[in-house]
């Protein structure tokens, strides 16, 4: 599959981001090298991972390969490294373990109260200045905080990554991104597997002989909301892009639409603040 068939959306930068990327969450080793072959094999050009997940050198051995400019890549920095020089530094050595020059978009992966969210989007915009990142994004950020950002960073926050499935679409805050062009990305498109299950996604995939996994993506992609789709299996890795030449019903689309929706799968309405992510409790 060519990597011109992903459909794209276009980020501040003027930089083309595929709406299909490839999600590295807990995947390590031979088990990370072969889910990439395949991915890469399948299509993919978007690849996401973070300072947390521990796999950066690993992806950039085997990016290595390849032409880097082939590729879109996606790095996060850790909510207890947010002040300017730590965002400084985690990111210099993200960028080496990847084997890159620069990151196509550089996130924050958690907010953290603790620290100053000025002093973060500083060390942003910084890093877009010295080209080691070309766009800023955030994570796990609800309308209030990304409003927030939006308002004192110097550079444009282009990406929101959110939980966004059938079973949690965060309505309100889907629609502040879309009335103030941040771009959508759906982390857990699958609801950690929880949609594999559901009745209505089943008794749609059935009708037209697809996977759960590939009506629920097929429906994220038709809102031009970017997924990161993860798995090991190569076969399912191939299956989960393979969503580009046919279309959901507008009633089904609609059907999905309005399925009860307030069921979230990680993202939590408090924080566990004794979580190392934060770098508060010591």
């Amino acid at each position: 599959m060519s990597r011109d068939r992903v459909p794209t959306r276009m980020l501040p930068s003027g930089d083309e981001m595929p709406l299909i990327g490839f999600g590295t969450w807990r995947l390590h080793d031979d088990t990370l090298r072969a889910a990439l072959d395949a991915a890469i094999a399948a299509g993919y050009r978007h690849f996401d991972t973070a300072q947390a997940y521990g796999n950066e050198a690993d992806i950039g051995d085997h990016l290595a390969e390849y032409d880097r400019e082939e590729f879109f890549i996606t790095s996060k920095v850790v909510g207890s490294d947010l002040a300017y020089d730590r965002v400084i530094r985690t990111c210099r050595e993200s960028i080496d373990r990847l084997g890159t020059d620069y990151l196509d978009l550089y996130m924050i992966h958690l907010p953290n109260p603790a620290i100053s969210l000025r002093e973060t989007l500083s060390a942003m915009a910084t890093l877009v200045k010295e080209r080691l990142v070309r766009n800023v994004g955030v994570s796990n950020f609800d309308a209030y905080r990304l409003s927030c950002a939006q308002h004192i960073a110097d550079v444009p926050i282009a990406v929101n990554q959110i939980e966004f499935h059938p079973i949690f679409q965060q309505p309100g805050l889907v629609e502040y991104c879309t009335q103030t062009d941040v771009v959508i990305e759906a982390a857990a498109p699958l609801g950690r597997g929880a949609v594999f299950s559901d009745e209505l996604v089943t008794s749609i995939s059935e009708k037209y002989g697809k996977s759960n996994a590939q009506v629920v993506l097929r429906w994220i992609l038709e809102q031009d909301i970017v997924s990161l789709p993860r798995s090991s299996n190569p076969a399912h890795v191939e299956e989960n892009i393979d969503i580009l030449d046919w279309k959901l019903t507008e009633d089904d689309r609609h059907a999905l639409d309005d399925h009860p929706r307030d069921e979230a799968i990680y993202t939590m309405p408090t924080a566990h603040w004794e979580n190392d992510d934060y770098g508060i409790i010591h």
